[in-house]
């Protein structure tokens, strides 16, 4: 359903309405034909569903109290929605989003609501490829952190190798991995981008988004991107 944000006239559309999608760019809004994508059924997708369902079934069997402590810390933690309003999650949502993101850094979940804290920004992402033979050889990303924080791992979300041409690959991002304290900036992503991917040809484009996840709350603070053309 399209989202609408009324004044006194419509203002803005978001999202989808029976087969068309309404969205924004840096030239205005913008309606296009809905497409319905491809449902591969990797092993990624299928364990990303999976821990889904598990902390979904999760919430079922909390306290009373812990719930309620939930919903206290929603009420902490507001976001932004797609029309820039603030908007609160309710208790069962933040709990599935805090431990999905513990879950991809492979931390334990908890069933107590945590402690809110400070996540740091990670500061602009530089990719550096190098290529041989026609194809991806070495991939390494940097950050002005100069090291992993302690308390905190790094995620690192990465794009298939697309046309130079195209900028908009909001869809595209996926998890390829994390990092940890123990691992040093810049990292290198070459074999978990490859795992997730495959090699891009020269003359590809891959976009890096990386963002710091508490090993604790599993809060995630705000992703920074780069990108690269395969040269």
């Amino acid at each position: 359903m399209a989202k609408i944000k009324f004044s006194a006239l419509v203002s803005d559309m978001r999202n989808k309405l029976n087969g068309s999608v309404m969205s924004k760019n840096r030239y205005g809004s913008y309606m296009r034909n809905k497409t319905t994508p491809v449902n591969p059924q990797t092993t990624f997708q299928q364990n990303a569903r999976s821990a889904l369902a598990a902390n979904s079934q999760a919430w079922g069997g909390l306290t009373e109290a812990q719930r309620n402590g939930w919903k206290a810390l929603a009420q902490e933690l507001p976001f932004t929605d797609i029309f820039g309003d603030p908007k609160t999650l309710t208790g069962n949502s933040l709990f599935c989003k805090l431990n999905g993101n513990l879950n991809k850094i492979e931390e334990t979940t908890v069933s107590a609501p945590p402690l809110k804290v400070a996540v740091p920004a990670t500061g602009a992402v530089t990719v550096a490829p190098t290529s041989a033979g026609g194809f991806l050889s070495g991939l390494t990303a940097n950050t002005f952190l100069g090291a992993i924080p302690a308390g905190f791992s790094m995620v690192v979300f990465a794009t298939p190798g697309i046309s130079p041409g195209v900028s908009f690959v909001k869809n595209q991002f996926r998890l390829i991995g994390f990092f940890t304290t123990a691992d040093l900036v810049p990292v290198d992503i070459f074999a978990l981008y490859n795992t997730r991917f495959g090699t891009p040809a020269v003359g590809l484009k891959i976009f890096i988004r990386v963002a710091l996840v508490s090993v604790d709350s599993g809060q995630q603070g705000l992703p920074s991107e780069g990108l690269a053309v395969i040269s």
